[in-house]
């Protein structure tokens, strides 16, 4: 018989607030966190905008020892999974600390440490590095932050696929459960990718948004027809996933039941999807496989939805080939609309914003949706929060090299 996954813990960290509560009224209310970067002076940057994390004290989970040792994307992480476990009432011991995982993945890792380093080189030489550098700047080295801290015995690694980060890391502990090789996992992604060297590279391949430099709550448009590139954001999304009869044991709170994960390549191009996103309808159909569902029970998608040409038209394209006349009924929402694109880190905060949902009965919107676009012809949420029961939802996350990951999740249900 296979085991049942569930969420039972939700920690988050975003351009919308710090913490799941405060995150999630902003999301419902249609707030954006898009403005001028401050981080460090973008004055002769094509993008100068982005989704920056607000308001975040480090010393609130850590000492300051610590808070001068990680990388923000570590700080972000370790913050996210504390309150994940505290949201979750899951207690570690050494009776079962074997049986708790950690996959919290992130797409570039320490590339504000790397930057800062590289400068450093240059200007003072090599003897001036810091030894902690090398566990900065490595993308696994949050999830073993996370762990340490934890203490999750368990496997502890990281898938690192750019954009589909945050959903191969959710998706991956899902199988680890069922395999029961755990009872529970820490599961999802964090990121911090706002350095200049992050930003110059985007803006040479042509993938961020130009024109939203002067009014940044308008920049992030997903299936607008004016839409011209994503905007880049920071934070971090942990869930805590337990096997159902665990969970149930323990008396948790079950958020919404994993039902389906789906993951495939394009094999097409390194940075744009391939045709019709024939990928993506490939992965959407192995998630549904997954989870048993036939198409006609998802109620609502939580898209990748990135703001860019190709992304949206090719989502667009495969969420009509796999559901049909279904697509039709079909709720669509980009909660990038609001966050920006969080890379590593987008598919494990839209996996917690799909949960929430469901549980909740309420739809995130598409802001900014002003002007249709006849390539995007779907119900995208325009604007405003709808409040509707669903029973399943899925969540999708593409990522650069072809690597596509879906999450399918469903209501929890007490048989």
């Amino acid at each position: 018989m296979t085991r049942r996954v569930v969420i039972t813990g939700i920690g988050l960290v975003t351009p919308l607030g710090i913490g799941t509560e405060e995150t999630w009224q902003a999301l419902i209310a249609g707030k954006n966190g898009i403005g001028p970067i401050t981080r460090f002076d973008a004055s002769c940057h094509e993008t100068r905008i982005a989704g920056e994390v607000k308001g975040f004290d480090p010393l609130r989970w850590m000492d300051r020892k610590d808070a001068r040792r990680l990388d923000p994307f570590q700080q972000y992480m370790l913050a996210a999974g504390l309150m994940a476990q505290e949201a979750s009432g899951l207690e570690i011991t050494g009776e079962n600390a074997a049986r708790v995982g950690c996959v919290v993945g992130s797409g570039v890792g320490g590339v504000t440490s790397m930057e800062a380093a590289c400068d450093r080189l240059r200007e003072v030489g090599p003897g001036r590095i810091s030894p902690f550098l090398i566990p900065q700047i490595i993308p696994n080295l949050g999830a073993g932050v996370l762990s340490i801290r934890l203490g999750c015995k368990g496997p502890n690694w990281v898938p690192v696929s750019a954009c589909a980060t945050g959903g191969h890391s959710i998706g991956e502990a899902v199988q680890i459960i069922r395999r029961g090789d755990c009872d529970a996992v820490f599961a999802g992604g964090s990121e911090a990718p706002l350095a200049p060297v992050c930003m110059a590279g985007f803006n040479a391949a042509k993938a961020m948004c130009t024109s939203g430099n002067q009014a940044p709550e308008k920049a992030s448009r997903p299936f607008d027809l004016r839409r011209d590139g994503f905007v880049p954001g920071e934070g971090a999304g942990v869930l805590v996933l337990e096997e159902r009869e665990h969970a149930l044991a323990r008396g948790a709170h079950i958020v919404a039941e994993i039902a389906g994960y789906g993951a495939n390549g394009d094999a097409h191009h390194i940075t744009a999807p391939a045709p019709g996103g024939e990928g993506a309808v490939r992965c959407m159909r192995l998630a549904l496989a997954d989870a048993g569902l036939p198409p006609n029970r998802i109620g609502y998608i939580n898209a990748h939805g990135t703001s860019t040409p190709l992304n949206d038209a090719g989502e667009t394209a495969a969420i009509k080939e796999v559901f049909g006349e279904h697509a039709r009924r079909l709720a669509v929402s980009s909660t990038k609309s609001m966050t920006g694109h969080l890379l590593g880190a987008a598919g494990a905060i839209e996996a917690a914003f799909t949960a929430l949902a469901i549980e909740r009965g309420v739809l995130p919107p598409t802001i900014n949706y002003e002007t249709p676009d006849p390539a995007c012809d779907l119900d995208y949420v325009p604007n405003e929060a709808r409040r509707v029961e669903v029973e399943a939802a899925m969540s999708n996350g593409f990522g650069f090299g072809g690597t596509n990951a879906v999450l399918v999740f469903r209501r929890h249900a007490a048989n």
